[in-house]
């Protein structure tokens, strides 16, 4: 199904995606003329597009700090912890890092810097469809949908991952 995103504070910038792909790019009336009975439009009050951001301390981040679950937050708090590097077993590490992963979504990032040498940490990098090792794509037809809708003052409102819908602020 072909989706339109149409940030509300820039509507000469809107971007239609076809699965994985951007399919056009452009005001929002142009691809909605082009694609008018068979589109969905998904409206971003007060955002703007942007390319995804890289996050190039991802390893450190994944693979060096606890990320809490939040049911721990009584006693562990809510921020990463430094952590050991023997005795967390795999099903924790692989948790922490999808909750790691969810807080680099919601800033909008879509791309990653590797390696990543834990294999549940890996496994949660692939499933979550970042781009590892590669600069987000630029926005331009044909490419592969990775981008942000951004705020005014820069916090992110949604992120597309291969264009999939990731994260949306509430």
């Amino acid at each position: 199904m072909l989706t339109i995103h149409r940030p509300l504070a820039d509507d000469s910038r809107c971007v239609a995606v076809e699965g994985a792909r951007i399919a056009g790019l452009g005001p929002y009336a142009a691809l909605r003329a082009a694609h008018d009975d068979h589109a969905r439009v998904r409206e971003w009050a007060g955002g703007t597009l942007a390319t995804g951001r890289h996050e190039p301390g991802a390893v450190r981040l994944l693979e060096t700090l606890y990320w809490p679950d939040p049911r721990e937050a009584d006693e562990w708090g809510t921020e990463p912890l430094p952590v050991g590097p023997a005795g967390m077993p795999d099903a924790r590490w692989s948790a922490s890092a999808r909750r790691g992963l969810q807080r680099m979504l919601a800033r909008g990032v879509t791309a990653v810097a590797g390696p990543f040498t834990r294999p549940p940490v890996l496994t949660a990098v692939r499933r979550s469809g970042v781009l590892v090792d590669t600069a987000a794509p630029t926005l331009s037809p044909g490419a592969r949908a990775d981008f942000a809708v951004l705020a005014a003052d820069g916090s992110c409102l949604a992120t597309v991952v291969g264009g999939r819908l990731v994260h949306r602020r509430a």
